[in-house]
């Protein structure tokens, strides 16, 4: 090691990514760097080993798996080509779009120099990037229908409280409660899949698209089974606007949990927004919580469900922390239920 560069440990090198420290090991488990060890074993980061990683977070912020990563880190000019393409598509989208906002804009400045005040709705909706939905409703038993308000959904919304603190009633009255939005119970694959193999079965292209996000996801270390394909053809058939899942975490183990909050993420700004509950931190892993995420957390003592900011400190932030556990610790307590009302 060179004594005159400065290496960082996993912690640090991971929060000056904006990454996880698993996210590191991950990389290192699939021969993407090689971290340097110091005397006494422990990893250590220098400038090249944080570079290559900042190319690595760059190109999973493309979308790429792990894989196709490394094939790009090699040469590969296939992938490079089609990342390109993807983009430049993207791009095109963005400009028609805002071609249509430059359009509302000066209609609207045209109807103020005409002395004629618009609409204020037409106006919010001519400045915003990306139109807000919110949803309100009256809470169910437990609480005493008290009125609860999300302003702004974003892409994922995390649910979470202790056992008993009413959030699976609050989950399914929220699915009541959006705008074209479904509940999705524990049984998603409780006939070991067959229900879903025969939809696939019966549409090549969903077909297709889900085994396209299978292959991306084993590439990240995630493992098939029932319970993922199911998630997954949910997500990409043609349905609702939203979901709301109870326990996204139900009947995957831990690299899969990873590959999957990893790959929702990637999805993009435009993609359904997803709420779902979880105890587990792998899915919520409060170092990585990013711009488009909420955390929403139900009281133990039933006061009114209130969103998180992730930062040490935070009202609400320490008793978010206290309702997670690791995939290990939570299939030893899966099915636990602290109590049932009469």
């Amino acid at each position: 090691m060179n004594a005159a560069a400065r290496f960082l440990s996993p912690s640090e090198a991971a929060r000056q990514l904006g990454i996880s420290a698993k996210a590191l090991r991950l990389y290192e488990e699939r021969g993407l760097i090689a971290p340097h060890r110091t005397p006494a074993g422990w990893r250590a980061y220098g400038p090249a080993e944080i570079a290559r990683c900042t190319e690595i977070v760059e190109l999973r912020a493309l979308g790429l798996s792990i894989s196709e990563v490394a094939r790009i880190l090699k040469g590969d000019a296939d992938i490079l080509t089609r990342v390109l393409t993807a983009h430049e598509a993207a791009l095109e989208e963005r400009i028609r779009q805002s071609g249509s906002s430059i359009v509302k804009v000066r209609r609207l400045r045209g109807e103020l120099g005409r002395g004629k005040l618009p609409a204020t709705r037409d106006v919010i909706g001519a400045v915003r990037a990306r139109p807000a939905v919110s949803v309100a409703f009256d809470l169910p038993w437990p609480w005493g229908g008290e009125r609860f308000e999300l302003r702004d959904i974003r892409l994922l919304n995390y649910i979470v409280g202790p056992l008993g603190s009413g959030k699976t009633r609050f989950a399914q009255r929220l699915a009541e409660a959006l705008p074209d939005a479904a509940f999705v119970g524990l049984d998603r694959a409780a006939d070991g899949g067959a229900a879903i193999a025969a939809r696939l079965d019966a549409d090549a292209a969903l077909k297709a698209k889900v085994d396209e996000i299978l292959a991306s996801l084993a590439d990240d270390g995630a493992v098939t089974s029932p319970a993922l394909t199911a998630l997954l053809v949910m997500l990409l058939a043609d349905g609702p606007a939203m979901f709301v899942i109870d326990l996204l975490e139900q009947g995957l183990d831990a690299p899969t949990q990873e590959a999957l909050i990893a790959y929702l993420r990637r999805r993009g700004p435009c993609a359904r927004p997803l709420f779902f509950l979880t105890r587990s931190n792998a899915i919520l892993d409060l170092d990585a919580v990013g711009a488009d995420e909420t955390i929403i957390l139900c009281p133990a003592n039933h006061s009114l469900p209130t969103c998180v900011t992730p930062v040490a400190g935070a009202p609400g932030c320490e008793a978010v922390a206290t309702c997670l556990a690791s995939p290990e610790v939570r299939a030893r307590t899966e099915g636990v239920i602290a109590w049932r009302p009469a």
